[in-house]
């Protein structure tokens, strides 16, 4: 009896268009190929544009139900109000509206998988009666008292901290812990390091052959800057980048310069999301040796704090204001003092870069290949911002 071998996590990857080699992106493969074959309902967790639907089509695809219907659902683009028939179905009249009866999604996807993005979205009192369709197969139409019965693979996927919903009681945690049965962690394109390479190559290829022009090359310094961006929209925001650079740049080598000339400034970058996830742990305290935190990542925390430092002395300095005003004894100079205010001290990326790149060179002493090392960086680009910042002296 012939067995059929089980494709690798690698193949499976370059086969729904999951281009790159990092360790987490390949064991999120995996695990999907393996429970790929079960009924269990599975919970992606990733940011947007990392690829969370591209992980559902391996589950249906890899399944026993890869030739039924296979139905994609952005959550978040349904209205409230027509959500349950959506999913649901609903009878002729059930609603103003309602001029027949209609099918929900679960019908139509009867023995197939239905994938719901953005499950975050979903209205409460909808939830409760996905977890009914979970625990017993039975819905109802809206409009109806007749059951129904499905035989559905529900894959459900969000860019949302759910136990943070939970908290905040817009998410059931029955709900949570019956999608959690199986939990498939996407990493986000800044933890995948050489991967962008590979991503940035693999697109100028693709859109060399759509546009039929020569592809655009990048060179080694244009790497280093792709790897010190955080992307904000992940492997989505890369492909557009990529296709942009082919229509303006087709055939030219992309170094430094042009990467930069494209990418956001950092004054009006988007916020770095943070999802909790198994790639998204903390990374350890930097240590006087060089090693921990890099310098990206420092970055990235960085950006991070600067909302929240800056909310916090405007909050400080007028609650100082507040009891200034008041007709009670004052607190001790020593108990309490005026804070900076956020106009006299400088939170900018570009300040706390040029002080960390300082800190390495003094650490260092000024040995310019162990700082660029400490910081993760290149040592190119630390000449760049050494002479960026004026730091020549160190």
């Amino acid at each position: 009896m012939l067995r059929t071998s089980t494709p690798s996590a690698r193949e499976v990857a370059r086969r729904f268009r999951l281009i790159g080699e990092d360790p987490h992106l390949l064991a999120a493969v995996e695990l999907a190929i393996r429970v790929a074959p079960t009924d269990v309902p599975v919970l992606i967790l990733g940011e947007n544009g990392t690829g969370k639907e591209a992980f559902a089509h391996i589950l249906h695809n890899l399944s026993r139900r890869k030739d039924k219907p296979f139905l994609a659902i952005n959550c978040g683009a349904i209205p409230e109000g027509t959500m349950d028939s959506e999913l649901f179905g609903h009878e002729k009249g059930a609603f103003t509206s309602a001029y027949e009866s209609r099918k929900g999604y679960f019908e139509v996807a009867n023995g197939g998988t239905l994938f719901l993005d953005e499950i975050g979205e979903m209205p409460l009192g909808t939830q409760a009666r996905l977890l009914r369709v979970l625990e017993t197969g039975e819905f109802l139409r809206v409009g109806s008292s007749k059951v129904q019965h499905t035989d559905v693979r529900l894959v459900a996927a969000t860019n949302r901290d759910l136990i943070q919903l939970i908290q905040q009681g817009k998410f059931r945690e029955d709900l949570y812990h019956r999608l959690n049965a199986i939990t498939i962690h996407v990493p986000p394109l800044r933890e995948r390091g050489r991967d962008i390479e590979l991503l940035f190559d693999f697109f100028a290829d693709e859109f060399a052959h759509t546009y039929g022009v020569p592809p655009v090359q990048l060179t080694p310094a244009g790497a280093e800057a792709l790897l010190e961006y955080p992307w904000p929209g992940n492997v989505r925001e890369l492909k557009h980048f990529v296709e942009k650079l082919t229509i303006l740049h087709a055939g030219e080598e992309i170094d430094d310069l042009l990467v930069q000339r494209y990418l956001p400034p950092r004054e009006t970058r988007l916020p770095v999301p943070y999802l909790p996830t198994a790639t998204h742990t903390p990374p350890p305290p930097p240590s006087t040796n060089g090693e921990g935190w890099t310098y990206p990542q420092l970055l990235q925390a960085l950006q991070q704090l600067q909302a929240g430092q800056q909310a916090l002395q405007e909050m400080l300095r007028q609650i100082w204001n507040h009891l200034a005003q008041q007709d009670k004894p004052r607190l001790p100079a020593s108990t309490l003092s005026t804070p900076t205010s956020p106009e006299e001290e400088d939170f900018s990326l570009e300040n706390q870069e040029r002080r960390l790149i300082e800190k390495a060179l003094r650490h260092f002493a000024g040995n310019r290949k162990k700082a660029a090392q400490a910081l993760g960086i290149s040592e190119r680009t630390l000449y760049r911002k050494i002479e960026e910042y004026g730091l020549h002296h160190l």
